[in-house]
């Protein structure tokens, strides 16, 4: 019985270590797809600016710097959650 409670259990953990790695792997990936979206956004931005070029006022330019600090915020958010998975591995 000794002999086959030590293989069980070591399939178990390998079970739980390749979910965690899947979980993490995913994890990642959305966060890629997360960052992918805000540099979408960004060149967006710049391509809408291009085309305004002058012709945009300053309530324009403001409206800008609260996307740009939204995205900021996203970035940040997205550097947290790599953080926290980091700790997961350790």
């Amino acid at each position: 019985m000794g002999r086959n409670n030590k293989p069980s259990q070591g399939n178990e953990s390998i079970e739980i270590y390749a979910a965690k790695l899947s979980y993490i792997g995913t994890a990642i990936s959305t966060l890629g797809d997360g960052l992918q979206t805000i540099a979408a956004g960004l060149a967006l931005e710049a391509l809408q600016n291009a085309n305004n070029d002058s012709s945009q006022t300053n309530n324009g330019n403001g409206h800008q710097t609260v996307k740009i600090d939204n995205m900021q915020k996203q970035i940040d958010y997205l550097i947290a959650e790599l953080k926290h998975i980091k700790k997961m591995f350790k």
